[in-house]
């Protein structure tokens, strides 16, 4: 990996330059990363609704200095400046020991260029269109399996059924066996708690636990892929998971590919078994969008179903934000920003915005079929720029397909009509109660 650039914080931070910062707030260094990190969805609005558009705040290591953004047209700023200058992977740095080195989330310039053009012609086109297939096998398999006429929590089901999903379907593993030795150890890898990313700012605490048995966990999966990947090599004509996908259109170490199947693991899992869990937390409290999303599956309507699972993503988003740092002083929204700055997109406040999503607190999955849609640069749960999210197309066919084997078999109540907050949980915002439902067949 390339040099990292220093942070802007406390030990490099000038007075003059403090002094040219957009306003934020006093507080503790501590208080705000606490804030940030449990209450980003109150605490950005009031930073907004007191500093203005574009916000400092302070985060640890090292109170390093953070500026949000929360305006499409500042986004665009800095999605178009040259990925030399907005490195994401440096504000990625303390996921190196969970992803990897080569992890496509953590690498910038040449090497994050090199990584993407190899990935990309598996999530695309006919590459995508070959998946549908075998996602909605799998998803008709796990709905069938719901309890009927009890509540449960739906996010708990959607999360067992992404993750079958990428062991099948992106890792490319069938054997029974092999697979119920996978589940319990990848279960344990993406349910990694928040303290095992401190390791990331402190090798240090590598050597104990809960870091070295989290690794330990980390090495007995690797076991398992790195023989998949073997096996792969061998035999990749003709098969339709991503892997193999993988294998066929780019030049590969097999600890390339360790880390980037580790990647879609982590940033697809969570992130999509949240999205359609916020889609049914909705669906079962408006009966109305319900019938409409049912129709839609009937009748083959994908572009509703897409549309519901666009509305969940920007109502309830995920990911709340994306950070890059600044290799080199620049000028962003008003501001001259110097080298080492995190700028801090948060799309979230542009979700919530009514100025570019009238009502923006209503679930209307009709805003993405209107003649006059959300104007480009205001839905953004994907990211944008170079580094966009590039499993976005997998994770909107792979919704569509949930969504339609669950709403052909289905109806859905909410057991208590009181909507759920939004649960900070690692990077991701869940529902507080895990999105609880009741089924019953529809007759």
């Amino acid at each position: 990996m390339a040099a990292q650039t220093p942070l802007l914080g406390s030990r490099t931070l000038d007075r003059q330059t403090a002094r040219t910062l957009p306003p934020g707030p006093r507080l503790p260094t501590l208080v705000q990363t606490v804030l940030f990190a449990s209450h980003r969805r109150t605490f950005f609005p009031r930073m907004r609704e007191r500093y203005g558009d574009v916000f400092t705040i302070r985060l640890v290591p090292s109170s390093r200095v953070v500026v949000v953004l929360s305006r499409p047209e500042h986004f665009k700023e800095v999605f178009t400046t040259p990925p030399s200058v907005m490195h994401a992977g440096e504000g990625n740095t303390v996921l190196a020991p969970i992803m990897g080195n080569h992890s496509l989330l953590l690498i910038d310039d040449e090497d994050h260029a090199r990584m993407r053009r190899q990935l990309m012609p598996a999530f695309m086109g006919n590459a995508l269109r070959g998946y549908a297939g075998m996602i909605a096998e799998l998803a008709r398999a796990e709905v069938e399996s719901w309890p009927i006429g009890v509540p449960f929590k739906l996010h708990d089901r959607m999360r067992q059924l992404t993750l079958e999903i990428i062991l099948q379907v992106v890792f490319g593993v069938t054997d029974d066996d092999r697979l119920a030795r996978l589940r319990p150890l990848v279960d344990r890898i993406v349910s990694v708690p928040p303290v095992i990313m401190l390791g990331g700012f402190y090798p240090r605490l590598l050597k104990f636990p809960p870091w070295s048995r989290y690794l330990d966990t980390q090495r007995q999966v690797d076991e398992i892929l790195y023989d998949e990947i073997a096996k792969s090599r061998e035999n990749f004509a003709g098969r339709n998971d991503v892997l193999s996908r993988l294998l066929e259109a780019g030049t590969w170490s097999d600890v390339e590919l360790r880390d980037q199947l580790i990647t879609l693991l982590l940033a697809g899992h969570e992130t999509t078994a949240t999205a359609l869990a916020w889609a049914f937390h909705e669906l079962a409290r408006q009966p109305e969008q319900l019938r409409a999303g049912q129709l839609a599956a009937d009748e083959g309507d994908d572009e509703r179903l897409d549309a519901i699972a666009k509305e969940s993503m920007r109502l309830h988003p995920v990911v709340y934000q994306v950070g890059r740092r600044v290799t080199e002083t620049v000028d962003i929204a008003g501001y001259r920003l110097p080298r080492g700055t995190t700028i801090m997109p948060a799309m979230g406040l542009v979700h919530a915005d009514g100025e570019h999503f009238p009502a923006p607190e209503e679930f209307r999955p009709e805003r993405f079929l209107s003649e006059d849609p959300p104007a480009p640069g205001t839905w953004l749960p994907f990211g944008g720029g170079a580094r966009r999210c590039i499993g976005a197309g997998f994770s909107l066919l792979e919704a569509t397909e949930i969504l339609r084997a669950c709403l052909t078999r289905y109806n859905f109540q909410a057991p208590n009509p009181k909507p759920e907050s939004a649960k900070p949980k690692n990077v991701t915002l869940i529902p507080s109660r895990g999105a609880e439902v009741l089924v019953t067949p529809r007759t």
